[in-house]
């Protein structure tokens, strides 16, 4: 799945030790568009706090993954992001062309109703 927005908040970063080893996580708000937006914290875990970068007032398109868990009866659910296209980047790569014209009719003459088969 993919939310887009603008983050507007960056939250501490975050670690401990756990039966895994070390851990490191940090969250993020960010705020959708549209005539209703809404506010959605998402999470990066380990290296890709690092790697993607985020900052506050950036705009991005995270492709996220929603999952729950339970612990002692109650549920929890964390948005992490597993990869960022950052909007705002002036070096991201430019949107694939379509070489492929525009098709308006499937003939030039005007026949009116004919079909093509």
């Amino acid at each position: 799945m993919e939310i887009s927005g603008k983050i507007i908040q960056a939250l501490e970063e975050q670690s401990g030790n756990g039966r895994n080893g070390t851990w490191r996580k940090r969250d993020y708000i960010l705020e959708t568009g549209g005539q209703y937006p809404k506010k959605v914290c998402l999470t990066v875990w380990g290296d890709k706090i690092d790697q993607f970068n985020i900052q506050q007032g950036q705009e991005l398109t995270a492709s996220i993954e929603v999952e729950s868990r339970e612990f002692n009866g109650r549920w929890y659910t964390d948005v992490k992001i597993w990869r960022v296209n950052n909007a705002s980047t002036p070096n991201a790569a430019p949107a694939p062309k379509n070489e492929m014209p525009d098709v308006t009719t499937f003939n030039d003459e005007s026949e009116g109703d004919v079909l093509p088969f």
